[in-house]
C-alpha cells in the first residue's frame, strides 16, 4: 500500500480528525498533499464509514498508542488492560478478546494477523485510518468488524529530523529519534527509534512491587526508490521488543462495588519480540495502477501468569508462542477518472505458529506441559466494480472468494511436580478447510455542493480454527462466523466547509459469533454463540470557526446483544448484552493555536474529554462499568527548532474499571489508569 499523507499547515481537512474516505472530501487546500489507500480508485465511487487522524492531531492530543484512540473515533474501543499478549479491538460491538482478531491491522500495507502485535508506538506515524464495518471484499481475513491502516512518512515527499525526550509521573521516560532524508530525486531513506520505560501505576501488595511496569523499544528503517516516474519501490522493516509486568488484577467486591488490593504471590510477566518486513512495488500510468505487497512477520513471546491472582499457590501458567507469517498480495486497478472504476486482486498467505503452554497445579501436585503446532495456508481472489450511473449517482458491486486450510498437532504430557516423573496424556492431529464468498453492494449520491449520501450492504466473515486451550474434546475447535452489515450514511458541509457533519446508521446481523469465555485454571476458550446482533449510529462534527480554533465532536452508540446463546443447560444468555462493548463512546476536543505568540513562534492549547460506558464484563451481565469520562490537556510551545510540551491525562482522577472477568474464586477487575502528567522537549529540523 502506498504510504499515505504528507500534510502541511492547519487546513480544514487536516483539522477535523474525522475525514470520510470518499469523493466528497477530495477538495483539499493546495498546501496539503493527501495520498489515499491503494485499494481506492482515483475517482472514489464507494463510500464507507472511516475515521482519520494525522500526525498533528496525534501530537496535539498526546495519543501515543492505538489504545488511546478509544472513543476518539466513534464506536471504536480498544480496552487498556493486562499485557500486550491480549490487545482486543471492538468496532460497532464486533470483536474478540482472545486470539484471532475481528479487526484487520496493516502498517504500510503489511498485515498483522496476531492481535498481540497490534499495540504499536504512534510517536512518529503519519496517519491512522479506521474503517468501521466489514471490509472482507477487499481485505478478507479477519476484517468482520473493520480495519486499521497505519501509515509512516515517505522521505521522498517529507524530510525532517526529530529528537524527543520526555518524563512523566510513575517515572515514565521516553526517548525518540527519527530522520527522513531525500538522498536524491529517486532515493530516500527513513529511520526511527524509540524507547519507553514506566515503573508501573499499580502495586502488588503481596510482593511489594509494581504489577504493571514496562520497558519497550522499537526501531524502524524504510528505503524508497523511484527508478522511473511510473515505479516506486519501498522496503520497510520494524523490530519491536517489550518486557512488562502486565496484570494488575484485583478481587472485585460486588456487594460493596469496590476493588480490593492487588495481592498474588507469583510475579507475572510478558515478553514480546516482533519483526515485520514489507516489500512494496507500485506501478502507475494514466490508465492503470499495479501494486505488489510482500510481507513477512516473526513473533516470539513468553508469558508467565499467576492465573489464580491470589496469595495462595494454586496454579501458574507458562506460555511461549512463535509465529512465522508470509503473505503476498497483487492488486490491479483502474487509474483514470472515467465513469467505470474497477479493482481486482489476488492474495496468498502461509502462517505457521508453535505454542508451548504448561499449567502447574501446585495444590494438586502436577503440571500439563502441552505443545501445539498450527500451520495455516490460504488464498483469495477479489473484484470490485463501480459505475457512475447518472451525475452524482454511482453504484458498487464487489465479491471475494476466500479459501483457508488449517491444521493443528496437539501433544500433552502430565508431570508430577514433587517427583518430576512425566507420563504421556494425549495427542491428536486435526485439520479443517474454510471457504467463503463475501459480497458488497453500495449506492452513493454526491451532490454538486459536495454533500454525500449512501447506503451499503456488506458481508463479513471470519474463519474458524482450533483452541490451544480446552477442557473437553468438543472445545477443540470452533466454526466460522459471518455477518451482514446494513448501513446508511451522509456527509454534509455547512458555512463554506467550516463545519462538516457525518452520520451513519447501521444494523449488523451476526451469526455463529465466536465468543470467548474463561475456564479457571485453563484459560480463554473460543466457542460459537447462536445468533447476535448489533445496531447503532455514529455522529462526527468538525467545526473550524476561525483560523486558530478547531473543535471536534465524535459520538457512537452501540446496542449489541445475544439473540440466542444457550451455553449449557444451566446457562442461557439469550437477550443479554455482549460483554466488552460500550453502549456509548464520546469525544470532545478543542485545539487553539496562537501563531506567532510573542517571543514564541507558536503556542498550541489542546483540551479533550473522552467518555465511554456502560460496559458489561461477562456474559451474565452481573458486573458492569457505567459511563465515565476523563479529561486530558496539553500545551505546546515552539521556538525555532525547539518545542516544549506539558500534558496531563485523566485530570479529573476518574475512578473506573478498565477490565473485569469472572474466575472460580469470584470476580476480578483492573482499575483504569489514574491521573498522569508529564513534559517533553523535542528538536525538529
Amino acid at each position: 500500500m502506498l504510504n499515505a499523507l504528507l500534510f502541511a499547515a492547519l487546513s480544514l481537512n487536516a483539522a477535523t480528525g474525522i475525514n470520510p474516505d470518499s469523493s466528497a472530501n477530495k477538495n483539499v487546500p493546495l498546501d496539503e498533499i493527501v495520498v489515499t489507500d491503494f485499494k481506492q480508485n482515483k475517482r472514489n465511487l464507494t463510500s464507507t464509514a472511516v475515521s482519520t487522524i494525522n500526525v498533528q492531531q496525534l501530537h496535539n492530543q498526546q495519543i501515543v498508542n492505538l489504545k488511546e484512540l478509544t472513543a476518539v473515533m466513534p464506536n471504536f474501543y480498544m480496552p487498556d488492560y493486562g499485557s500486550y499478549a491480549n490487545t482486543p479491538v471492538y468496532i460497532r460491538g464486533i470483536g474478540t478478546k482472545s486470539k484471532g482478531s475481528a479487526v484487520g491491522f496493516y502498517v504500510d500495507g503489511v498485515p498483522h494477523f496476531e492481535s498481540s502485535a497490534f499495540n504499536i508506538d504512534l510517536s512518529d506515524i503519519a496517519a491512522v485510518n479506521v474503517f468501521r464495518g466489514p471490509q472482507g471484499t477487499l481485505y478478507g481475513r479477519n476484517t468482520i468488524a473493520g480495519i486499521i491502516n497505519v501509515y509512516t512518512h515517505n522521505p521522498l515527499d517529507y524530510q525532517r529530523t526529530r529528537i524527543k525526550v520526555g518524563y512523566g509521573r510513575y517515572n515514565d521516560f521516553i526517548a525518540q529519534a527519527s530522520n527522513y532524508a531525500k538522498i536524491s530525486e529517486k532515493f530516500g531513506i527513513s529511520t526511527a527509534a524509540s524507547y519507553h520505560h514506566n515503573d508501573g501505576m499499580f502495586t502488588n501488595h503481596f510482593l511489594n512491587e509494581k504489577a504493571d511496569k514496562i520497558n519497550e523499544g522499537e526501531g524502524r528503517i524504510g528505503l524508497y526508490w523511484r527508478p522511473t516516474t511510473n515505479w516506486l519501490l519501498h522496503l520497510n522493516s520494524t523490530l519491536t521488543y517489550s518486557e512488562q509486568n502486565g496484570y494488575p488484577y484485583a478481587p472485585y467486591d460486588i456487594v460493596k462495588d469496590e476493588l480490593l488490593p492487588i495481592s498474588y504471590n507469583r510475579n507475572s510477566t510478558y515478553r514480546r519480540l516482533i519483526s515485520s518486513t514489507g516489500l512494496n512495488a507500485q506501478y502507475e500510468n494514466n490508465h492503470i495502477s499495479f501494486n505488489s505487497q510482500t510481507s513477512y512477520q516473526f513473533i516470539k513471546s513468553h508469558q508467565g501468569l499467576d492465573q489464580d491472582f491470589t496469595p495462595q499457590d494454586v496454579y501458574f501458567v507458562d506460555n511461549s508462542y512463535h509465529q512465522n507469517m508470509l503473505s503476498q498480495e497483487l492488486t490491479l486497478k483502474s487509474n483514470d477518472k472515467g465513469r467505470y472504476q474497477w479493482i481486482i486482486g489476488l492474495f496468498g498467505m502461509l502462517l505457521h505458529s508453535n505454542q508451548f503452554a504448561e499449567t502447574s497445579y501446585f495444590t494438586r501436585d502436577f503440571s500439563t506441559p502441552t505443545t501445539y503446532k498450527n500451520p495455516t495456508a490460504g488464498y483469495a481472489i477479489y473484484h470490485q466494480s463501480s459505475y457512475n450511473i447518472w451525475r452524482g449517482m454511482s453504484a458498487t458491486v464487489g465479491l471475494r472468494f476466500d479459501y483457508e486450510h488449517a491444521k493443528t498437532t496437539y501433544n500433552q504430557d502430565k508431570t508430577t511436580l514433587s517427583t518430576g516423573v512425566t507420563t504421556h496424556a494425549k495427542d491428536f492431529v486435526s485439520s479443517a478447510s474454510f471457504r467463503q464468498f463475501t459480497p458488497k453492494f453500495t449506492l452513493q449520491y454526491l451532490t454538486n455542493k459536495g454533500n454525500l449520501h449512501y447506503i451499503s450492504i456488506t458481508r463479513g466473515y471470519k474463519p474458524g480454527g482450533f483452541n490451544t486451550i480446552f477442557k473437553t474434546d468438543a472445545e477443540r475447535s470452533y466454526d466460522p462466523e459471518y455477518s451482514w452489515n446494513y448501513e446508511v450514511g451522509t456527509r454534509l458541509k455547512f458555512f463554506n466547509g467550516r463545519l462538516t457533519a457525518e452520520a451513519d446508521l447501521f444494523y449488523i446481523d451476526w451469526r455463529h459469533m465466536q465468543t470467548t469465555y474463561t475456564v479457571p485454571g485453563v484459560g480463554n476458550v473460543i466457542a460459537n454463540a447462536g445468533h447476535t446482533d448489533s445496531k447503532g449510529f455514529e455522529l462526527s462534527l468538525a467545526y473550524h470557526p476561525i483560523k486558530s480554533l478547531q473543535l471536534n465532536l465524535n459520538y457512537g452508540y452501540t446496542h449489541a446483544r445475544y439473540l440466542e446463546y444457550k451455553k449449557s443447560a444451566r446457562e442461557d444468555f439469550s437477550g443479554n448484552r455482549l460483554p466488552m462493548v460500550p453502549n456509548h463512546t464520546l469525544s470532545l476536543n478543542g485545539t487553539y493555536t496562537i501563531m506567532p505568540a510573542g517571543w514564541f513562534d507558536k503556542i498550541v492549547f489542546n483540551t479533550g474529554l473522552t467518555g465511554l460506558g456502560r460496559i458489561y464484563w461477562a456474559d451474565d451481565n452481573i458486573v458492569r462499568q457505567n459511563f465515565y469520562a476523563t479529561l486530558n490537556d496539553k500545551v505546546s510551545l515552539t521556538k525555532g527548532i525547539f518545542t516544549w510540551e506539558v500534558w496531563g491525562k485523566n485530570l479529573t482522577a476518574t475512578n473506573y474499571m478498565a477490565y473485569g472477568f469472572k474466575a472460580s474464586q469470584g470476580n476480578y477487575a483492573q482499575r483504569g489508569k489514574p491521573l498522569t502528567f508529564g513534559t517533553a522537549l523535542s528538536v525538529s529540523f
